[in-house]
């Protein structure tokens, strides 16, 4: 039954794992118990990537097609081995977020219906310097992930140009995402700056496909460069997480050669089971970005 009880041990932890056989994405018949199943899996590609970040749990306790809710503030009830950092929080001062940096706190986080798992560009140790540069590639009415392919390609050319390396990922959704690392001393305003700048240049480039104008009323059959998701108190999707979409896609590092390809047309949106399948035969394809050191141009 669903609201039946049991006791796994996952790093040494006894966990208490409720209501497994319910179903979270009912267009596939996706169940709890396989939400748990796959981030137990994943979790030492992605807990790397977890690691000493403020992280916000996006739950779905009664599936995808209902109602959801943002969890900022780690649960009082937390299990004492998962940790909190005091991070940006509400209007009324900083709070505690949950530091996921255990296979036994992500297999918790799942137990919740944390379907998705959203991450601040900033380690919690230091809010205030960004690891990375994120250009988030949104695709308007009437474009789809082929043409945010063909912008992140645009994108590459201006990387490279600079002696830059990004790292593109599936954003789970319609959209994609590639992730420059800095590691180095930076500020969010610089970050910022930086992505609204490149921004702007593919939009001079291509001005029938690209735009960074937040309007959303001028982004029908444009790509959205959005920049303003490297703002200090912004997260965004995790690598490896989940989405709560109809089938259960997952936020996913590609190649820049399946960029290519999907830029053609090819499909470019993968499944629990197919990222499981992948890191299998291709590591970590993200692994870089948690070590690469770089620097932003200056103006």
């Amino acid at each position: 039954m669903d609201s039946e009880r049991i006791s796994v041990t996952v790093d040494g932890q006894v966990l208490s794992l409720s209501n497994l056989a319910k179903v979270l994405y009912p267009e596939v018949g996706f169940t709890k118990g396989e939400v748990i199943d796959y981030y137990n899996k994943i979790a030492p590609v992605m807990l790397p990537h977890l690691m000493n970040r403020c992280v916000t749990m996006k739950r779905y306790p009664d599936g995808v097609n209902k109602a959801s809710f943002f969890n900022k503030r780690c649960p009082d009830h937390r299990p004492t081995f998962v940790q909190v950092a005091r991070g940006p929080g509400e209007s009324d001062g900083p709070i505690h977020y949950c530091l996921i940096e255990s296979q036994a706190a992500l297999v918790w986080a799942a137990n919740m219906a944390s379907l998705e798992i959203h991450l601040p560009m900033a380690l919690a140790t230091d809010l205030d310097t960004p690891t990375m540069v994120v250009f988030d590639f949104d695709p308007g009415e009437g474009t789809t992930i082929v043409e945010c392919s063909q912008v992140a390609l645009d994108l590459k050319q201006v990387l490279d140009a600079t002696g830059l390396r990004g790292f593109p990922k599936t954003s789970g959704s319609k959209g994609l995402q590639v992730y420059l690392p800095v590691n180095s001393e930076t500020t969010h305003s610089a970050t910022a700056q930086f992505a609204l700048a490149v921004g702007q240049l593919l939009t001079r480039q291509n001005p029938k496909q690209v735009l960074v104008n937040m309007s959303k009323a001028e982004r029908k059959n444009k790509v959205f460069v959005d920049w303003s998701q490297n703002a200090h108190s912004k997260t965004t999707i995790g690598v490896y997480s989940m989405r709560a979409k109809p089938t259960p896609t997952v936020s996913t590092p590609v190649s820049w050669d399946e960029v290519r390809a999907a830029a053609g047309g090819a499909a470019l949106s993968f499944t629990t089971a197919e990222v499981i399948e992948r890191v299998a035969a291709m590591g970590d394809l993200f692994a870089e970005t948690l070590t690469l050191s770089q620097s932003l141009p200056g103006p």
